[in-house]
C-alpha cells in the first residue's frame, strides 16, 4: 500500500497506522469511525488521509505492461 507519510495538510505522521487502520476496518469491517477514534486520530484533514485512500498501484502496474 502505498499511504503517505504524512498529512498533507496539517505535517501529522499518518503512515505508521495504516496497517492498524486497515486490519480493522477493511479486513475485520469496523466501524471506521471508532478505528480512527480509539486509534487517536483527530483532525479531520489526517482522517481524510485513511478513508479516502484507494489502491491504484495494481492498477498503474497493469497500465504499464501493456505493449503498444
Amino acid at each position: 500500500m502505498m499511504i503517505p507519510v504524512r498529512c498533507f495538510t496539517c505535517g501529522s505522521v499518518v503512515a505508521d497506522k495504516w496497517e492498524e487502520y486497515n486490519k480493522r476496518a477493511n479486513i475485520d469491517h469496523e466501524d471506521p469511525k471508532k478505528v480512527l477514534d480509539e486509534m487517536g486520530v483527530k483532525r479531520y484533514c489526517c482522517r481524510r488521509m485513511f478513508v479516502s485512500n484507494i489502491e491504484l498501484i495494481d492498477d498503474l502496474m497493469v497500465i504499464g505492461n501493456k505493449k503498444a
